[in-house]
């Protein structure tokens, strides 16, 4: 038994006195896993001596747990789409400075937005645009017409054609749902976003919901960030994206996260990431993504793949991060209150309008035209105006701890009552439809 042991003892003697462990980078992440583990081969290629853990979750989900995670076990890295999750985790003082790692060939500016973080707390790693992704063989099949822009998927051939993602589940889609509102103005806004939900079939648990459903036909068309459009398109799906002229060219970022234990390591991920070597990843047909390094210092781009410059050229967005950020929480709550968690009411008040429309024709007089304007008011119309969200006692609410029994209460409330104000709007917009098709 003595004997036996000696080896063993002897292999533990010699661990103990080896070399450390590989250190581990922990990136928190709702990329999907094609990106990811292209990053993860060959940034461990590259590093042998450095594993990287990929932990997925949702923008939202993952602001919540770095959050929640105390100092020393939290992830080293925060990478994703959505600009203004960034400047939330930097406020809450939860990100270390980088700017001794940003890559000094990556422009300053896409258009008049900073790349980089200008107090060096993150930095663009891709850029990423807002658009529709459709499916081309049931546009034809459907005789369905071709989306181009916000407002064609607003037309009463699209309704239950149309897959959506709420914000508060999907980051980029916050970032969609913001460039609409800073496109058209707060009203004009959510008047598109609310007939866009009344016309879509379904709201998915996750982003990628959305082009997977386009992709196999669940769905048309939908709104989606561009690197979903256009990875499914160059992987051969039967899919097209456009860019609106109400998009915009933001950085998809890349943070170090403050009170991680290998901080040196992730370090080293966020320069690759920015490497030539890096940038080049996201050309892959899976990826399909917007480098931030400019097209002529990269090799092999994709013929006719989008220009980013081109695209913020005749966008009509000069996207405001930090009015997003402002309301971020706002707009995440009044979308989930009177869409999410209303949204077969809202279906059922659009269904309404439109059969109200197709009986009455294009020019309704009378009392049919007032009953049937008044039901649009109750059914796209915002709960609250652009006045009203920049209240500042309403933002300090929402920015406020959830844990003050007080400040839950408040919100609690006012929730209740963005909730049931939206189904009574909706049934009673079904209501004077209904009156106004009996004209």
């Amino acid at each position: 038994m003595k004997l036996r042991c000696k080896p063993l003892l002897a292999a533990l003697m010699l661990a103990a006195t080896g070399p450390a462990l590989a250190g581990t980078v922990t990136v928190i992440t709702s990329f999907p896993k094609e990106l990811t583990q292209a990053y993860k081969s060959a940034f461990e290629k590259a590093n042998p001596d450095i594993k990287l853990e990929i932990l997925n979750k949702n923008t939202v989900s993952g602001i919540a747990y770095v959050r929640e995670t105390p100092e020393g076990k939290r992830p080293e890295i925060f990478w994703a789409s959505a600009p203004d999750a960034f400047e939330v985790l930097s406020q809450a003082q939860l990100l270390e400075n980088v700017s001794d790692i940003a890559n000094p060939a990556v422009p300053a500016t896409i258009g008049s937005f900073p790349i980089n973080d200008p107090n060096g707390m993150f930095l663009g790693q891709a850029l990423a645009g807002y658009g529709i992704m459709y499916n081309t063989r049931l546009v034809k099949a459907k005789k369905l017409p071709e989306p181009k822009t916000w407002e064609d998927l607003l037309r009463p051939e699209w309704f239950n054609n149309v897959g959506l993602t709420s914000p508060s589940r999907s980051g980029t889609t916050h970032l969609t749902v913001e460039t609409i509102l800073q496109g058209e103005g707060w009203e004009k806004g959510w008047e598109t976003l609310l007939r866009m939900s009344g016309n879509s079939a379904a709201l998915t648990d996750r982003s990628f919901g959305v082009p997977d459903g386009v992709n196999n036909g669940q769905f048309g068309a939908g709104p989606v960030i561009d690197f979903f459009g256009l990875s499914s398109k160059y992987s051969n799906f039967p899919v097209e994206f456009v860019y609106p002229d109400e998009t915009a060219i933001v950085p998809a970022n890349i943070g170090l996260i403050a009170g991680a234990s290998n901080t040196e390591e992730g370090k080293k991920f966020i320069e690759f990431s920015l490497s030539k070597e890096g940038q080049e990843l996201l050309l892959a047909p899976q990826i399909s993504r917007l480098p931030v390094l400019p097209y002529e210092q990269l090799d092999n781009i994709p013929e006719n793949y989008p220009n980013p410059l081109e695209i913020v050229e005749r966008s009509k967005v000069n996207f405001d991060v930090d009015l997003s950020q402002q309301r971020y929480y706002i707009v995440q709550n009044l979308f989930d209150q009177t869409i999410t968690f209303r949204h077969k009411e809202l279906q059922a008040a659009s269904k309404a309008i439109i059969d109200a429309e197709a009986k009455l024709g294009a020019n309704p007089q009378g009392q049919a035209a007032e009953l049937l304007a008044e039901a649009k008011k109750l059914a796209w119309a915002p709960l609250i105006s652009a006045e009203q969200v920049q209240d500042q006692a309403l933002i300090d609410l929402f920015a406020g701890d959830k844990k003050d029994t007080q400040i839950s209460q408040q919100l609690s409330k006012l929730q209740g009552d963005w909730n049931s104000q939206a189904k009574a709007n909706y049934e009673k917009a079904v209501e004077l439809a209904n009156q106004a098709a009996s004209l």
